[in-house]
């Protein structure tokens, strides 16, 4: 099977070019908008890659066919990952994909205008370990009926986390989606209904950089759930980002705390200790190439896998109205 061509297009997030040396599915064809200094050695020194200024550029090299976007400001990504598909390129977008539901209804109808495939660098969430053992337990009926779900994922602060939520989507946008990807991906459930409260305390800037988000949810099947993000994990933690899931059902709980390091089975007769977390993880990545070729099935229908995104437009926009006094909708 030929390589999948990628062009990579800005900086701003977790950009893939590393993933790309020697990768067995995909190869670097382009950059646009792109620090070649950023690039591996090994990429820096090939000289069939293609470096563009600007992305129009980039998307008539007719050898692109997947455009990675990390775009300069997350507030244009949506209609960027527009163009890309009408130009006939599959899209891997860094999260948030949009910043709006019109934005995101935007992008579900391209994709099916289009028949390409569109994806959002959600890194396979329930498909990694140790939440991938936990999914497992979930559907397995392990724990029962999932009642009551508690995520959290926090990230250290540093000066160029950027105030304007529109460069990097804020944090509800960029790091509570991953709380809400466990809440739908790892324990089953789909979020029904969604508050949020937020806080700029702690900002060491002026600036609009929210420091501290708070989340309540109603899920689909009449449970709760609740999530916590925030710039305050501290660097002596030992992991970059600190997650914590535990899911409460009917027979017992199953968790992964410490930054996702530590896990445990408790049922209501018995302590089972650790999860086996021996299966192997999915490389995310993997899947998106091998289905821009045919050969792979994605394991979740796009329209419900980018759901935890809708949700987390919907939390800002109760964050937003919750902080102007509004606690309903009108």
């Amino acid at each position: 099977m030929d390589k999948v061509a990628i062009g990579l297009y800005g900086t701003n997030g977790h950009q893939i070019q590393r993933e790309l040396v020697d990768h067995p599915h995909g190869r670097l064809a382009a950059t646009a908008a792109f620090d070649r200094a950023a690039l591996p050695e090994p990429l820096r020194a090939d000289a069939s890659i293609r470096h563009y200024a600007a992305l129009e550029e980039m998307l008539a090299d007719p050898r692109v066919e997947l455009v990675s976007l990390c775009s300069p400001r997350r507030r244009d990504q949506a209609f960027e990952a527009i163009r890309c598909l009408r130009a006939g390129k599959h899209v891997y977008a860094e999260k948030p994909c949009a910043m709006t539901e019109e934005d995101l209804d935007a992008i579900l109808a391209a994709v099916r205008e289009t028949g390409l495939q569109f994806r959002e660098m959600a890194n396979g969430v329930c498909d990694t370990q140790p939440f991938l053992a936990m999914r497992r337990a979930v559907e397995a009926g392990v724990i029962g009926t999932v009642v009551q779900v508690l995520a959290q994922k926090s990230y250290p602060y540093r000066d160029s986390r950027p105030q304007d939520e529109d460069v990097d989507g804020g944090l509800i946008g960029q790091a509570a989606g991953h709380a809400l990807r466990f809440i739908e991906q790892v324990a089953g459930v789909r979020i029904s209904a969604i508050r949020a409260v937020e806080t700029q305390l702690g900002n060491p800037r002026q600036g609009g950089l929210q420091m501290a988000a708070s989340i309540m949810m109603t899920l689909a099947n009449g449970g709760v759930a609740s999530a916590i993000a925030n710039y305050f994990n501290p660097r002596a933690f030992g992991t970059w980002g600190n997650e914590a899931l535990r899911v409460f059902g009917t027979k017992g709980f199953v968790e992964a705390v410490d930054g996702a390091t530590k896990t445990r089975l408790v049922l209501n007769e018995k302590d089972c200790g650790p999860l086996d977390t021996g299966e192997p993880s999915v490389d995310y990545l993997d899947c998106v190439l091998l289905a821009c070729r045919g050969q792979h099935r994605m394991s979740r229908d796009l329209a419900d896998e980018v759901h935890a995104t809708r949700m987390t437009i919907r939390a800002k926009r109760s964050a937003v109205r919750a902080a102007g006094g509004v606690w309903e909708e009108d």
